[in-house]
């Protein structure tokens, strides 16, 4: 049985009862990015273990945790594609990111093991446009010289619902190819020149294990949890490179944070040489002004008590824990920003 699914089975839940709103009972509510979900279920299920409060959060992607949150029906939304300051201020809302990850390629083809296939953004790009139809295709042979691809049809696998993952993938793809820039586009929810839609991370990495010959992508911890074949990508600095927490750190190096924009931060196409390309963040969701103070409390301290004591748990599933630095500028955010109706700061 692997890590996630110990995990999942030991509060009780699976990513498809909750992709479907059903969700455990618990004090603090949250909805949102699939990108973050076995993070956030290890820290619930020792967060219950020691406090006796429990967090349901409902994986159903970035759009559906916008829309939760706007319509105040849960404690904290959840996203991968960060909001922008303008946005923040019209919603009256803050954010702050969570944990740091990374978005990979990931493939079923006979004969290919993890790590083997190597990808440029460019030809990545044009997969997913329907311009490269054939694994044999002379512009992904020429990358992989003694590796055995096969005369066969590529099949396509994307996200069906509106999804942070996708934000990060299509930013990355929209950076290293104009064609997908003009044509597509990067955004939660694209209009898809081909392929087949899976619900969340947990969707797209189903279809991807059961299609022979296809190509997805999925949040880094579903490829390893599920064992999947993942691709290694050619960074902006011209170096093939492999998905690890290394290359997820040397990308979120680059981030320049700035609380008084909403910690708004792309780490996509980064600078370096160990630079993992599609890096990103994952992001919470507060009102500014709490109609509900003793929510929000508890909201920030679950993710205070997840920055103290949940690194070890971040890193084990294969993120990358925010730095100190970091996490005391989101206190700081936090006394000056979350306040109740009268205008009271709510952290101490």
């Amino acid at each position: 049985m692997s890590k996630l699914n110990r995990i999942l089975g030991s509060i009780g839940l699976s990513a498809a009862l909750l992709s479907a709103g059903v969700a455990f009972a618990a004090d603090i509510t949250g909805a949102g990015a699939t990108f973050p979900y076995p993070i956030y279920a290890k820290w619930a299920e020792a967060y219950k273990a020691k406090t006796d409060t429990g967090m349901n959060y409902q994986s159903i992607g970035s759009g559906g945790g916008i829309k939760q949150i706007q319509a105040k029906t849960v404690d904290f939304g959840a996203t991968d594609a960060p909001m922008t300051p303008n946005e923040l201020d019209l919603a009256g809302l803050t954010q702050f990111p969570a944990v740091i990850g990374g978005v990979v390629p990931v493939v079923n083809v006979e004969g290919v093991a993890a790590g083997q296939l190597k990808l440029d953004g460019a030809v990545l790009a044009d997969i997913f446009l329907g311009k490269i139809t054939k694994w044999n295709d002379p512009r992904i042979a020429a990358d992989n010289a003694g590796l055995a691809l096969p005369d066969s049809a590529i099949t396509v696998v994307h996200r069906a619902d509106g999804s942070g993952t996708t934000f990060i993938f299509t930013t990355y793809l929209s950076q290293v190819s104009t064609d997908w820039k003009r044509s597509v586009g990067g955004d939660k929810a694209v209009s898809w020149p081909v392929g087949t839609g899976g619900k969340g991370n947990e969707g797209v990495a189903s279809y991807v294990q059961r299609i022979k010959n296809s190509i997805g992508y999925v949040e880094y911890a579903y490829a390893l949890q599920n064992k999947m074949t993942y691709a290694q990508l050619k960074n902006r600095d011209g170096h093939y490179v492999s998905p690890t927490d290394t290359s997820f750190k040397a990308a979120a190096a680059n981030a320049k944070w700035d609380a008084n924009k909403g910690f708004y931060e792309i780490l996509t196409n980064e600078p370096g040489k160990d630079s993992w390309p599609i890096t990103g963040a994952t992001f919470i969701l507060i009102y500014k002004s709490q109609e509900k103070p003793a929510n929000a409390v508890e909201v920030m301290k679950f993710f205070d008590w997840a920055f103290t004591h949940g690194d070890q748990m971040a890193s084990d599933l294969d993120y990358v824990p925010l730095p100190s630095n970091l996490k005391n500028m989101i206190y700081s955010a936090w006394k000056a920003q979350v306040k109740d109706t009268s205008g009271k700061a709510l952290w101490k």
